[in-house]
This record gives structure tokens, sequence and C-alpha cells, in this order.
């Protein structure tokens, strides 16, 4: 992605179709992928979100900006059926001049704007088991209202992102070329991916066999992807709709156990600090079900387990794979980070594996 000038913003925010004169324009949140910028209304009474999409990572802003003003729209008309206020219960696209939901610049960037949800916070990282169970019931609640969207309309905007199968199929590769000669050096890492190579199909088996329904998905489910709201501590909003795609229920029910149920950092080198707590998932799984239980069918419930299981597998495999292969997809800040960072995925496996009853049991009571 090129560096973005002062002339380039300016032509972007002059595209699009904002309710009132614009004045200042500065940098926001503290997103890796996209370039966001708060504009604000010359009179400083509101703002609004303007985004610069990276096209190196989703290649097809047409068919995501489709998924979104699909979506969004789809939750507007169900959030006023029930009662709610649009404005600031989901994401709303603010068009360009010309009516388009994207614009292009001079320079081949996409660009989209968004009315910006005022008297929100976004979580960093769980404070207390009231904020996951919040963020639960936020997610559960998405997942709720889309149920009667037809997911296979949804264009896929990042291809094969959570076929497990597809990821191990990749690390045998990485294995195979052993481009930096890791591979001596993992030989334990090793043997446990192979030894869960059967757990990779168990998902997208039961979806190909009509088991499990196909649903829209989130597909990255992080506690920062929740607007709450300032005066009632309760979740609104999901936001940072880029990935959303068909999908199983079980994985952005996994991803979020999968970062919130331990309270270890993703790259701990000290394994004998990673710790599964079956209590966090309880917690989240009470208010994920609290919302979407309703919608959910009984197959989903008890895949539930097994998102959480495979999520964290198959974002084991990818760092894994990543270290093989010389570490360059996920960024790293010492030598043997991913390396690390797939042992903590593979750790917290280990422990899904010792609660597996029990976590199934608390998603079929819940």
């Amino acid at each position: 992605m090129k560096p973005i000038t002062e002339a380039l913003l300016h032509q972007a925010a002059a595209a699009f179709a904002f309710d009132c004169a614009t004045g200042d324009i500065e940098r926001y949140g503290a997103g890796h992928i996209n370039d966001t910028f708060a504009v604000w209304a010359a009179d400083k009474s509101k703002r609004f979100i303007l985004q610069r999409i990276n096209t190196d990572t989703f290649t097809d802003p047409a068919g995501l900006m489709e998924n979104i003003c699909g979506v969004t729209s789809y939750l507007s008309r169900q959030i006023l059926a029930w009662g709610g206020d649009p404005a600031r219960e989901t994401l709303n696209v603010i068009p360009t001049r010309d009516g388009k939901p994207y614009y292009t610049d001079s320079e081949g960037g996409a660009w989209r704007a968004y009315i910006f949800v005022e008297g929100t916070v976004c979580l960093q990282k769980v404070e207390n088991e009231q904020d996951f169970y919040t963020v639960a019931e936020t997610f559960g609640g998405f997942q709720n209202q889309l149920a009667g969207y037809p997911a296979a309309t949804l264009h896929e905007t990042i291809a094969r992102f959570h076929d497990t199968p597809n990821r191990y199929a990749n690390f045998e590769k990485a294995l195979a070329a052993d481009v930096m000669g890791r591979a001596k050096d993992v030989a334990a890492e090793i043997a446990f991916v192979r030894a869960h190579e059967a757990d990779c199909h168990v998902l997208v088996d039961q979806l190909a066999a009509g088991v499990l329904p196909l649903r829209v998905t989130h597909n990255d489910t992080k506690l920062n992807n929740v607007l709450i709201d300032e005066a009632t501590g309760k979740g609104i909003c999901v936001i940072d709709l880029d990935t959303v795609m068909p999908g199983l229920s079980a994985y952005d029910f996994g991803d979020s156990i999968r970062f919130g149920a331990n309270d270890c950092a993703e790259d701990e080198p000290d394994q004998s600090k990673v710790h599964f707590s079956l209590h966090l998932y309880e917690v989240f799984t009470k208010g994920y079900l609290s919302a979407a239980g309703s919608a959910m069918t009984e197959a989903e419930r008890k895949s539930l387990p097994w998102g959480a299981k495979l999520m964290t597998l198959e974002c084991g495999i990818r760092f894994l794979t990543d270290y093989l292969e010389g570490d360059h997809y996920f960024k790293i800040s010492r030598p043997d980070q991913n390396l690390d960072r797939a042992r903590t995925q593979f750790t917290l496996v280990q422990g899904m594996e010792k609660e597996f009853d029990a976590m199934t049991r608390i998603a079929l009571q819940v």
C-alpha cells in the first residue's frame, strides 16, 4: 500500500456524501490492516469514520463492500423491527457523492466511510468476567440477528480462511520444503500437529454433510471489535466487518475462546504459565447462548467445543507454518516468536482436550 498524502486524504474525504460541511481529519484507532481516520464536522458537532481499505489483504473491495452493505442493511431492518436504534447498533455505510459504497482514488486506493458511533468504548483486554460476558452476548446477538440472512450469497473476502484441512496441507508443504532448516528443532510440535490431522476435518465434514448449517460469520471476534455503550456498559455494535463471510457459528465462538479463555500472552515463552480456563469458557458460553441460543440447532451447540479446539489448533498450525517458512506472514519482534505463539496455542488445545467433556456439557445445558 502506498503512503497516504495529505492531498489524497482530502480527495477521499471530499468524495463522500457527508450530511454536513467537514473540517479536520485525524488518524484514529489502533488497527493494523486498514488506514483509519476521524473526519470532523466543520462545527465539531460530530465526526465520521473514513477508511482506506487494505487491498493487499482484501483484493476484491467491490465484493467486500457488497458483503458489508448487505449485512448492515439487513441488520438495520432487524434492529428496527426489534425496537432498537440502527444508528447505534450496527455500522452505517455513507455512500459517495455518486451513490457508490466506496471510492477509488487517483492512485487506485479504495475508501469507505461510516457514521461514527459516539459514546462508546472498545476494550483492548478482558478486565473482568462481566467484560467477557458482555462481548459474548454481543457476538451472540450478531449471530442471532443474521440467522435468516442467505449466507451463501456472501463473497469470501479471504479465500479458505477457516478451511482447517487446507491449513494442515499448507503446514505439510512448509515442512517438506523446510526452507529455513528449522524442522529438526521442532519435532515435538510437528508430532503434535500430525497427531491432530483427523481433528482438522471434523467441522468441515459436518458442514459438507449438512449436519451444521452455513451461517454469516464475523471471523475476527476479538474483544475490541465490539462497541460498548459508555452509559450502560452494554455491548451495542459489532464492528470491523471486512471478514464477514459464509462459515460456521463455531468459528466465531471458538476464536473468542481462543483469545479470551486464558490469561497469558499469545507469545508466552514459558508454557507453564499457559492455562485454559474452563470457568471463562463457561462465562462466555452463557453470554453467547443467552443471545444466540434460540437461533442455534442442537448440532451447533455440540460443535461449540470443537470450534474452540479447532480455531486454537488452526491458529497454532498457522504460526508453526510461518515459522518453518521464515516468518514472512505474521510480524515478529524477536527470534522464535512465532514458535512461542504456536506452542501457546498447542498448550491451550491440550487444556481443552482435558476439559472437553465438561465443555460439551456446558454448551448443551446453558
